[in-house]
């Protein structure tokens, strides 16, 4: 059983560093070639066919329906509203901000949880929340005055309901994620999460660049990226993690994707370092620090 959690641990963290490089990738993309649509058709579609086909040499599972109903409701929530979300919110504002929001999931979680579930929240907790809520109006206040974004507000806005989103998709699924394996739920998620997308979507891939004769070899590769590596192989590794760890334990793990993303990002030049992206992100990981700490 510690192996197994072990297993789980190194999942989880894995899929997030995952997370943390696809952001600016993300934002290369949609820069260049594809519109926020296109990209996540693009994704949907790719991790739709890997994943059924990779079913086919696995053990088939039978889904009860009613867990069959959570696994599409949670997908569409967790993959289809928050992915849509994280990719018009990189239109609009940095990796670095956008990151930092993701910062705040485990404590999204855990006031979801005692909201939807009964958990309680001790004084700690809620203590730690009121950091986290200071760290996210200092990036909200500081992209207003004129960050590196479009439209940082609008974009921080999107990121953080993506935020929640992802969060209620940790808690709804945690009861199936006991129950079936990782390819089970995400062969059913990306199937019902492309048929949501489509009819919105096929006029975007229709004039993307990417597929269009104007393609280079860089946007592929750069789309291959985050088909197989951050979609295929990261969300894989969350649903795993799930049947062996609470869902705040999982949400945790989000905070390497601020500092990948930022390292990254500020690298290759996609944003400037400012005094008040360290202090937010102190002020986010301290909030969740606080609140997830037993």
């Amino acid at each position: 059983m510690e192996k197994t959690k072990i297993k789980a641990h190194s999942a989880v963290l894995i899929a997030n560093v995952i997370f943390g490089l696809g952001v600016p990738v993300t934002k290369l993309l949609l820069d260049d070639w594809v519109s926020p649509m296109a990209y996540m058709a693009s994704r949907f579609i790719g991790a739709t066919i890997i994943f059924w086909l990779v079913s086919l040499f696995l053990p088939r599972e039978h889904v009860n329906p009613k867990d069959l109903l959570v696994i599409i409701c949670g997908g569409l929530l967790g993959f289809v509203i928050s992915l849509t979300l994280s990719a018009w919110a990189l239109n609009y504002t940095t990796p670095v901000y956008f990151s930092f929001i993701a910062s705040l999931t485990p404590v999204a979680t855990m006031a979801l949880a005692a909201l939807f579930i009964g958990e309680k929240l001790s004084g700690r907790g809620v203590f730690g929340v009121i950091i986290g809520i200071v760290g996210t109006m200092l990036m909200v206040l500081m992209g207003w005055q004129g960050g590196s974004g479009s439209n940082d507000l609008l974009g921080i806005v999107l990121a953080l309901l993506s935020m929640l989103t992802w969060a209620g998709y940790l808690i709804i699924t945690r009861s199936v994620s006991t129950k079936y394996s990782a390819v089970t739920q995400l062969k059913w998620i990306f199937l019902v999460a492309t048929i949501a997308i489509l009819p919105f979507s096929w006029s975007d891939l229709q004039g993307a660049t990417l597929y269009s004769s104007a393609w280079q070899w860089s946007g592929m590769l750069e789309m291959v990226f985050i088909v197989l590596i951050v979609t295929v192989i990261g969300s894989f590794a969350t649903p795993y993690a799930m049947r062996y760890l609470p869902a705040t334990t999982v949400s945790v793990y989000i905070n390497l994707q601020p500092i990948v993303a930022s390292l990254v990002a500020i690298s290759i030049g996609q944003d400037v370092l400012t005094w008040d992206k360290p202090v937010a992100l102190v002020l986010v990981l301290l909030s969740a620090y606080i609140v997830t700490k037993k």
